[in-house]
């Protein structure tokens, strides 16, 4: 009888051991998606640079498209994969500058990032992720007076 007890008492201290690692997995999952959502609240607003809507509006980017892993317990990975409107948008790479400028602005988190364009959405797609992911090409880019100016138009609230 002491064998069946202690048998029992094994399984169930192993059950409510397995649920409680899936109820911190639930929550690890809720948290990230919130996260994600904080970080769709960000960029949702920013203009496209050559009409007068939104990247959400336009499709350029959706809730499904942000993605975050947490790297530590205050750090994160945000992984961005936006759609241009046509695929060989001219503007793909400002508008991803734009992301990364807004995104850098705006989190109130510890944040590692990474924008790509969407598989398949755009003729030089590869060149493009490149270019967005490079900080010393994005660094110059912001040096330019000319495209400062477009991304501070397209990333400024109309409030602001």
């Amino acid at each position: 009888m002491e064998v069946v007890f202690n048998l029992v008492s094994l399984s169930v201290s192993k059950i409510l051991q397995f649920a409680g690692l899936n109820n911190k997995t639930a929550l690890r999952t809720k948290k990230m998606e919130e996260k994600a959502l904080e970080v769709y609240d960000v960029i949702r607003s920013i203009r496209d640079p050559e009409k007068p809507n939104t990247l959400e509006e336009l499709d350029v980017v959706t809730e499904k498209c942000v993605e975050v892993q947490e790297l530590s317990e205050d750090e994160y990975l945000i992984i961005i994969k936006f759609s241009p409107t046509v695929p060989h948008c001219s503007l793909a790479t400002l508008i991803g500058l734009c992301l990364q400028v807004k995104l850098q602005r705006c989190l109130p988190f510890k944040h590692k990032l990474e924008i790509y364009i969407s598989e398949g959405t755009h003729s030089t797609e590869e060149d493009i992720n490149k270019q967005i992911n490079d900080k010393e090409r994005v660094a110059a880019a912001m040096e330019n007076p000319n495209l400062r100016e477009i991304v501070e138009q397209c990333v400024t609230e109309p409030d602001d």
